[in-house]
């Protein structure tokens, strides 16, 4: 039976391995016109900032891949005949395969924007995008960001790194508050500000201006205002890349239609990571999940799939964590979900660079966000799972606290402070 992969990434790559495991004879495909091999996508900014090599973001050595078995095709994939078992390439050639695992990942959102395609406009997804952004930062007086979320603020900082001057044009009324709670939020806006960086809030990009070079020389928001500008980066998020299935029997939505093993509506054809939109009956709206490691664990459940197993994908308690402008950031369970009974209970540091928020229902602790702090995965994930009180928590802070020796540690008056909240919630709940 041959097996082919559509992706090298963390899914693909994750589904291989495991598929390798349970079936040592099968004869496996890994497709990818990104890349010879298998890299680590977080780590593009810090190749960019200098503080890793590409072969650095390389989990294996090139020589993993033979040994495994594993072929490894470059190229792109432009059409899928579903009913034939075949792939046809760019360059005019064909594969054919007894299963397919469609792993293609996201794509960065364009909108429609007039002078979006112009030289000097792009996005930040992979390696294509890395080798792009050393080109178009030439010379550059100053860049502007569309976009507030987390691929934005990490591109604001590699530009920072190398000097450029950055200004956001973000259409929230405050950085990433479609994910972050007010405060959190409020905490990204005065980090931005303290690095030096403008932040339009509230402003929606009008129209991107060419110069007369033809290249972008400016834009201009939707209150008039015109910033000249080199370098435009779009990051208003990132969406399924279901194009290569458009024209199939494969069903769509907002991606390629999964159940919770990862079956597409075409027998023998799968799709997990990125790509898939997992679909949920009876809860109302289907399950996207676009982040390393729920690609990672998707992939060891379909590999497990077309291995023969009986395997199904369950979430488990969400996780996201990410580091930027040197403030660590972790957050953990239902936070921002707006729960029934929910309740919070918030600690910031006078410096606005530290803060915990605890999330709780009268089922214990449902989520936590963590800023400026690291603390251990597994602990923050077991209070969640075993649905541990306030006072548990709060008394156990210090075990999951694992920032390197000498960091200063707030705990104790993290504890003070969240304590009387939870005593001033107790009493209005009690005299309600």
């Amino acid at each position: 039976m041959h097996t082919v992969i559509l992706g090298n990434g963390i899914t693909g790559v994750s589904a291989a391995l495991r598929l390798r495991t349970l079936d040592p004879q099968r004869e496996i495909t890994l497709i990818s016109g990104e890349s010879d091999y298998h890299y680590s996508r977080p780590a593009l900014m810090y190749i960019f900032m200098g503080h890793m090599r590409y072969q650095d973001t390389k989990p294996y050595p090139d020589s993993f891949w033979d040994q495994q078995r594993l072929r490894r095709v470059r190229g792109w994939v432009v059409g899928i005949d579903a009913q034939a078992r075949r792939l046809h390439m760019h360059g005019g050639e064909s594969m054919a395969f007894d299963q397919l695992l469609l792993a293609t990942g996201s794509k960065s959102n364009k909108f429609g924007w007039p002078g979006q395609d112009l030289p000097g406009v792009q996005g930040l997804y992979d390696l294509m995008d890395l080798r792009l952004l050393y080109e178009n930062i030439r010379g550059v007086e100053q860049a502007v960001i569309v976009g507030g979320g987390l691929i934005g603020i990490e591109l604001g900082e590699m530009l920072h790194s190398r000097h450029v001057p950055v200004t956001f044009v973000v259409r929230e009324a405050s950085y990433w508050d479609n994910v972050l709670p007010a405060e959190e939020s409020a905490m990204l806006n005065r980090i931005i500000r303290d690095a030096g960086m403008g932040l339009r809030l509230q402003t929606n990009l009008q129209e991107i201006h060419a110069g007369a070079d033809g290249r972008v020389a400016a834009i201009e928001t939707d209150d008039g205002e015109r910033i000249d500008c080199q370098f435009v980066g779009l990051t208003p998020g990132v969406s399924p890349n279901v194009e290569v299935v458009r024209d199939t029997a494969i069903e769509v939505g907002r991606g390629i239609l999964v159940d919770d093993s990862f079956h597409t509506t075409v027998d023998g054809i799968y799709a997990a990571g990125d790509c898939a939109e997992i679909v949920t009956p009876g809860e109302g709206r289907n399950l996207l999940q676009q982040v390393w490691y729920t690609g990672k664990a998707q992939g060891r459940v379909v590999g497990e799939v077309m291995a023969g197993r009986d395997a199904h994908y369950r979430p488990g308690t969400w996780y996201n964590s990410a580091k930027f402008l040197d403030l660590e950031y972790q957050t953990y369970g239902q936070v921002g979900f707006h729960l029934p009974g929910e309740k919070h209970l918030f600690w910031e540091h006078s410096d606005h660079r530290h803060a915990l928020r605890i999330v709780y229902t009268d089922r214990g602790v449902v989520g936590m966000n963590l800023m400026g702090l690291r603390y251990r995965h597994r602990s923050c994930e077991r209070w969640i799972e075993e649905g541990r009180d306030v006072d548990y928590v709060l008394d156990h802070l210090e075990e999951a606290n694992f920032d390197p020796e000498f960091f200063r540690r707030h705990e104790v008056e993290i504890r003070g402070v969240l304590r009387g909240q939870y005593r001033d919630q107790r009493a209005r709940g009690a005299a309600a």
